[in-house]
């Protein structure tokens, strides 16, 4: 028998605030080892391959909220791609094509902001903005619990965003090219 309310209850609360310097109350590793604990087999293997890259297959997860999750982001990547390709003038039709307009929009607003960092926060905000939509009623079920985990996995990812690195691989990894071609 699964132990969702004990799980639940020894989970903390945590946002994304604008202090990206301080650490989160639990990690993702740390939110896995708890669901091992608390849930049992087919829901402790989901809770475990958790992730925010979806599935290429779109093969059911047997939750509903996770296929959910897992389509619209599947929809949002090739839509990224397809404007991508777009935009580079490159051919695009080896890319499944996205239907969904809401996400055809986000990836046009995305691809076109100036900033890769503030392209990539504004698709992190919108992926938080989709958790929060279908988010089930029952904070107290396993889909409740799936939620949690990718917030928590958005959440991490987002704050090891940090300008000044970012700009100093950007430049290392421009210079090794530039390097290679004289």
């Amino acid at each position: 028998m699964e132990h969702l309310y004990y799980l639940v209850s020894q989970l903390p609360s945590f946002s994304l605030s604008d202090d990206s310097a301080q650490k989160l109350p639990i990690t993702t590793e740390y939110f896995k080892d708890l669901c091992s604990r608390f849930m049992e087999g087919e829901t402790a293997r989901t809770a475990a391959a958790l992730s925010l890259e979806p599935p290429r297959n779109g093969q059911p997860t047997g939750s509903a909220f996770l296929d959910a999750w897992y389509a619209k982001e599947r929809s949002l990547r090739y839509a990224l791609a397809q404007v991508r390709a777009l935009k580079m003038k490159k051919d695009s039709k080896d890319i499944p094509p996205a239907s969904d307009g809401e996400v055809i929009q986000v990836a046009r607003t995305a691809v076109g902001m100036d900033s890769p960092l503030s392209a990539e926060q504004y698709l992190n905000q919108y992926r938080l903005s989709v958790l929060d939509r279908i988010a089930p009623l029952d904070g107290f079920c396993v889909d409740a619990v799936f939620n949690y985990g990718l917030k928590l996995m958005l959440v991490e990812r987002m704050k090891k965003f940090n300008r000044d690195e970012g700009l100093a691989s950007y430049h290392k990894i421009y210079d090794e090219i530039l390097g290679e071609k004289k």
